[in-house]
This record gives structure tokens, sequence and C-alpha cells, in this order.
């Protein structure tokens, strides 16, 4: 029930940010989530992709240092405190969450947020415990 995002690494200048979308765009694939993490050196761009596979093709060809990483797309209840309701589920279960980011979809009464765990099984396995939704890569993908 993991999801797939890319890791692109690159330098902290001017307009290395604007090769890599317009690599992507170039080549047709969509960016439905980003974060971008930075040093003094470089920055760590992450996304959700409709086209891994691709992206992670074109992006190398061009040069980049790209991985790929497993990640969990969580439904969060879109209201006061609906974060805090998970991120608690969680702690209680000493799960540890190494970095997340918010996933924005056009319609729906609920967010998506996208975690990077140190225990990926064991949070899916107290996360759907819980009766919260996980969503799928190839559905996320596609939002």
């Amino acid at each position: 029930m993991q999801a797939e995002q890319i890791s692109i690494f690159v330098e902290n200048k001017a307009g290395r940010l604007s090769e890599v979308t317009g690599i992507l765009s170039e080549n047709g694939v969509n960016i439905r989530a980003l974060a971008l993490a930075d040093t003094t050196d470089f920055g760590v761009l992450r996304l959700i992709v409709d086209d891994n596979t691709k992206a992670e093709e074109v992006l190398k060809n061009s040069g980049f240092t790209v991985r790929k990483t497993k990640v969990v797309a969580v439904e969060v209840k879109d209201h006061p405190g609906g974060l805090h309701s998970i991120l608690e589920i969680l702690h209680q279960a000493q799960i540890n969450v190494e970095y997340m980011y918010a996933f924005v979809r056009q319609s729906g009464s609920n967010a998506i947020m996208i975690f990077r765990f140190d225990q990926p099984d064991e949070a899916i396995r107290v996360l759907s415990q819980n009766e919260l939704n996980i969503i799928e890569g190839s559905k996320l993908y596609s939002m």
C-alpha cells in the first residue's frame, strides 16, 4: 500500500528548479505533489508524479541524481485536529515520521498527506487498524 516518490538532488542556485520542471514538462510528466528541502549547497526536491519511470529516465539523462523512495499517502479529515489525530496514533505506536508534505487535489472533503516513516509497514498496519484510508500509488498518481 505504499506509493513511490522521486527525489531529485539539485544545486542550490537560480534556475535549477526551473530546469527540472522544464524537463518534466517537455516530456509530458505531470507533477501531483512536491516538497523542497534545502541546505547551503543543494536541495532535495521530492515529487509525486504521474509517471515515475519516465521522470526518472529523463532527469537522469539530463544529469540529475534521482532516487525513488517509498512513501505512504494517507487521507486526512480536513478540519482542525485532523492531522493531529493521525500523528497521535503514530506517536502512541512509537512510529517516527521522517518527513511529510501535503498533496493537493482538486475536489473532495478530505486532504491527503504524504508520509515517510521509519517503519512503513507498521505505520500502514496501525493506520489501517484505526480505519484511516491509505491511498494506493496507482490511484494517487492519477488524482
